[in-house]
């Protein structure tokens, strides 16, 4: 049976990500940052790992749980959005810090403790991205704090790849999507987008890695 780990499993698309994967018969470890997240990801029959990607102490914490396990797949959901102002409004510290620690830092601070759990198994890294931070698709600034963070999220997976290169790195487009973040108005469902992304992700091979791809099978532009 084949590990996964699902980083930011609480709700939306990582909860999805952890339903369809274990109905896919692999073993999943899903991390959540309250307790009764992580219980809520037991009663579905994943491992509940509590984790808050901003706290050093509790990714250390996550190292410690994860030694001697051999991960295949490793999905970086964890996200939030923040305001939705534009670039005529100066983001207040608070936000832009709470933004960039979750969507970026979190990241960063993770990759060196799983990427070589991957590279021991060939397995890939996916980083859960968004067309917001696709600099060649900009068109408005709405959300800046948030396309800054997923333009900076999509430096450190292509960076990271050329670090890495016993296992696959990848940025991903989920798309417009029906949670919390996306809203009811969104044209795409959870499942169809985790659906989607999954058969995106088993096609990747170490050829794809530090690619910027999309749940619809394009690959995007920087």
């Amino acid at each position: 049976m084949k590990n996964a780990l699902v980083i930011g499993a609480s709700r939306g698309i990582g909860l999805e990500f952890t339903r369809q994967l274990l109905k896919g018969g692999w073993s999943v470890y899903a991390t959540a940052r309250s307790s009764s997240d992580v219980k809520s990801l037991e009663a579905l029959n994943a491992t509940g790992i509590q984790l808050d990607v901003t706290n050093p102490s509790s990714v250390a914490g996550l190292g410690w749980t994860l030694d001697g396990l051999r991960i295949d797949l490793a999905i970086f959901v964890a996200g939030i959005y923040g305001a939705n102002a534009g670039a005529k409004e100066v983001p207040s510290t608070l936000e832009f810090d709470a933004v960039m620690h979750t969507n970026v830092l979190g990241a960063m601070q993770l990759i060196p403790l799983i990427a070589p759990m991957l590279e021991e198994s060939g397995g890939k890294f996916i980083f859960i991205s968004s067309l917001m931070g696709s600099i060649a698709a900009t068109q408005s600034s709405f959300g800046w704090v948030y396309r800054t963070s997923k333009a900076a999220l999509n430096m450190a997976v292509k960076s990271a790849s050329t670090d890495y290169p016993g296992a696959v790195f990848a940025s991903m487009n989920p798309g417009w999507v029906q949670t919390q973040m996306g809203g009811s108005n969104a044209p795409t469902s959870v499942y169809e987008s985790v659906s989607k992304m999954l058969g995106v992700i088993e096609s990747l091979s170490l050829r794809d890695t530090g690619s910027f791809q999309s749940y619809d099978s394009r690959e995007m532009n920087w």
